[in-house]
């Protein structure tokens, strides 16, 4: 889809449809008001009608509207005015862009960013609007037989009042498609079945991200490679796996010459049957969505090299899968990690932290100004937060601020856990240096204190995304989260905004 910025002569300006926002009660924003003028109220005797009343989301397509040179106006419901907020915005630009590609119109001209709530500046507005439409447009076929026909809409002009803020807006749109494009990503890996993205599949997709963005340098490690470092936490969870293990480096050298990168490590559980710990059968099949962590590693790394962010960057996806079998871990087996720490295997469901560790420590060559790892860590963080918000752990005060703050501006939200000293002891083993887990009460918190435990070396924050990676039900799918929570802490670290 092609996106640009127009301002100027709203009337006047030639479209297939101009969408337009209408509050409850026939309340008119400032465009769809200058329409209405422009109109000699033709605007306001059809709301009068009340056509268009009750919650936001809902449409009305007009025709022949008087002195427009627009073929057609959409109106949709913004829901009461002092209710407005960023969520009921983004509901009323899907809805319209639900609306238009029935129509089969291939371009229209919007002027929702121009109506969007106080909430939000021209930047947000219109970068919201573009991912939204992205986000929208995304719809998965790599293993169905019937493709679907092309989006009717290939062309989406966002109307801006003040030409003055055209610039910034422009910016707005370069971030947006890039963000939406690896969120696009993300969300293309995580749904896909773990027959097909297998550890070496996630491997191939990082050669191929290089091939598209010759500044992205790509090694990985095979298991012979991590055995002679000294990685037996990450090996011990592919012996019960037929796909080899993968050590997925990837470097991005967009800043200065010897500053310190950022680090992104994503778990890449490719499939998680919980190993010997078997996890129940139903909805099992959702466990291909354990690479959710590595996925959004990927994706972020493509938007950040779309973007040529002036950072260095480097990701790292530690890739497995974790299934029963006679050489699979077993309860009670003691395992060496890198750090050179012991780990007594309690749980071998709980095979994340084990892969996590030895990236965690593979991570301090780098000498990194600040790590962050993503994972789908534990259901604890689901019964904890929802599907609402990710789980935030770090000791890093400054760290936390700047996350916290990416998320919120990003709209992709995290809510900060504790991260105490009381709860390590809860990882004592009489056999090992620690146990992989801790017991069942604080199962987030005693996850993000095993890791903690091998980030002594540098910044570091953990964001355990088991309820925010994808959405069960009807609508069950990838969602590419955090990716935009990341990507906007890039581009806060990069000076972009």
């Amino acid at each position: 889809m092609e996106f640009s910025i127009k301002s100027g002569d709203l009337a006047g300006r030639a479209s297939p449809c101009l969408i337009l926002g209408v509050f409850e009660k026939r309340q008119l924003p400032p465009p769809t008001q200058l329409i209405d003028t422009a109109s000699q109220g033709h605007l306001s005797r059809i709301l009068g009608k009340g056509d268009l009343d009750g919650e936001a989301g809902r449409t009305l397509l007009l025709h022949e509207v008087p002195a427009l040179a627009a073929e057609r106006v959409l109106l949709v419901s913004l829901g009461p005015q002092e209710k407005y907020d960023r969520k009921t915005y983004g509901k009323a630009l899907a809805a319209a862009l639900a609306h238009l590609n029935q129509t089969g119109a291939p371009e229209a001209l919007c002027a929702l960013p121009a109506s969007a709530p106080p909430e939000l500046d021209r930047y947000l507005a219109v970068r919201d609007a573009i991912t939204t439409a992205l986000d929208k447009a995304y719809r998965y076929e790599r293993t169905k037989s019937e493709k679907k026909p092309p989006s009717p809409l290939q062309r989406l002009q966002l109307w801006i009042p003040d030409p003055a803020e055209t610039s910034r807006a422009k910016q707005a749109l370069r971030h947006g498609q890039a963000l939406a494009h690896g969120v696009a990503l993300a969300k293309e890996l995580g749904n896909l079945p773990g027959n097909i993205c297998t550890p070496t599949y996630l491997a191939d997709q990082a050669e191929a991200l290089a091939k598209d963005f010759p500044a992205l340098k790509v090694t990985v490690l095979e298991e012979a490679d991590m055995a002679k470092l000294g990685m037996g936490a990450l090996l011990s969870v592919s012996r019960g796996s037929r796909q080899p293990a993968k050590l997925i480096l990837m470097h991005h050298r967009g800043g200065k010459k010897g500053a310190k990168p950022l680090v992104l490590v994503g778990k890449g559980l490719t499939f998680d049957a919980g190993g010997i710990s078997l996890k129940p059968g139903p909805d099992m099949d959702q466990m291909k969505y354990d690479m959710g962590g590595g996925a959004s590693v990927l994706g972020t790394m493509r938007a950040a090299l779309e973007l040529q962010l002036p950072i260095n960057l480097i990701g790292i996806i530690p890739a497995s899968e974790n299934l029963p079998d006679g050489d699979a871990n077993k309860p009670g087996d003691i395992v060496t990690s890198l750090s050179g720490q012991t780990i007594e295997i309690l749980n071998t469901d709980a095979e994340g932290r084990l892969i996590l560790c030895d990236a965690l420590t593979y991570c301090e060559r780098f000498e990194p100004a600040a790590v962050i790892d993503i994972a789908t860590l534990t259901g604890a963080i689901v019964v904890a937060l929802g599907h609402v918000a990710s789980g935030l752990f770090t000791a890093d005060e400054g760290l936390a601020s700047e996350i916290l703050a990416a998320g919120d501006r990003a709209y992709d939200r995290a809510w900060r856990m504790p991260l105490w000293e009381d709860y390590q002891s809860l990882l004592d083993s009489n056999f090992a240096d620690m146990a992989n887990i801790g017991g069942r009460d604080g199962g987030a918190v005693t996850a993000a204190c095993f890791l903690s435990r091998y980030t002594k070396k540098y910044p570091w924050a953990h964001l355990d995304i088991a309820g925010t990676a994808w959405v069960s039900g009807k609508e069950k799918g990838g969602t590419g989260r955090p990716v935009p929570l990341l990507v906007q802490w890039l581009l806060q670290r990069g000076g972009e905004l």
